[in-house]
């Protein structure tokens, strides 16, 4: 309708800037931008929080989310807003694999440089995923399953995964899992784990002492501009993965992130 072609010039004039000089495809970029908005909300939103959140025009926006719902990468609700579709998993569940696959290198050398078993794990939904991991070479080591799922007040990578996310973002996420103890050291209470992500930020790394499971100790930091929250970490013998050692371990968990970020980087547009 002419109305909406009126409607429509100015904002897409303005959103087709970047679009049109990375040389991609306008209608591409856009729905996938609408994917990762409607992601960061939650998972469900709709077309008017799109709208004011994207900067496009509500018939454009309508227009690509009905695409999307026939693909199956959308789903509108009985109350007319839309969340994300199962087609997804499929993709999540393979993007995820070959993430670990990139990693298992960098982890390779963490396994090399540090003698303990290295890990990469994601931040998916309010759980922590692990997606990849090299074992240590000592006969007494640590093994966590590729797939599995824990909760992130006991982990070194969920500490390490929310340092820089919001008090109030945090706490949501505390309510909705809780925080049961897996040991005696666990953290219970939003407050501990809100002091224990000040001293994530404050020193640059993130530590489970014997959280977890007794007797283990784990090291972590988050893969800098990774493009989903990642992070690495080393876990063994709280007997060997001591204070000493962990003045020698974090430099090299550090540049290993910097490694990683830099090749899943290349990965990329123009790569």
């Amino acid at each position: 309708m002419p109305t909406s072609s009126a409607s429509d010039a100015p904002a897409e004039t303005a959103a087709s800037k970047t679009p049109a000089a990375s040389g991609g495809v306008q209608s591409l970029e856009r729905a996938f931008d609408l994917l990762e908005r409607m992601a960061d909300a939650g998972g469900e939103v709709g077309l008017s929080e799109l709208s004011a959140s994207s900067g496009l025009p509500l018939p454009t926006i309508h227009r690509l989310m009905r695409t999307l719902v026939a693909c199956g990468y959308v789903r509108q609700q009985a109350n007319r807003r839309y969340s994300l579709g199962p087609r997804l998993i499929r993709l999540g569940e393979s993007a995820s694999r070959l993430l670990g696959t990139w990693a298992r290198p960098y982890l390779a050398r963490l396994v090399e440089e540090t003698g303990e078993t290295a890990n990469m794990a994601l931040l998916d939904g309010d759980e922590i995923v692990y997606v990849a991991q090299v074992p240590s070479k000592h006969s007494m080591r640590m093994f966590t399953e590729v797939g599995r799922r824990v909760l992130p007040h006991s982990t070194g990578v969920g500490k390490a995964l929310l340092a820089h996310t919001s008090p109030d973002e945090v706490r949501a996420l505390l309510a909705r899992t809780g925080m049961p103890a897996a040991t005696e050291k666990t953290i219970t209470t939003p407050e501990g784990f809100l002091d224990a992500l000040e001293d994530v930020r404050r020193t640059g790394y993130a530590v489970d002492d014997n959280e977890q499971e007794i007797g283990v100790r784990c090291l972590a930091v988050p893969v800098p501009d990774s493009p989903t929250a990642a992070a690495i970490s080393i876990s063994g013998p709280a007997g060997r993965v001591t204070e000493a050692a962990t003045d020698k371990i974090v430099p090299v968990l550090q540049q290993v992130a910097v490694e990683l970020s830099a090749a899943l980087a290349s990965a990329g547009p123009g790569s």
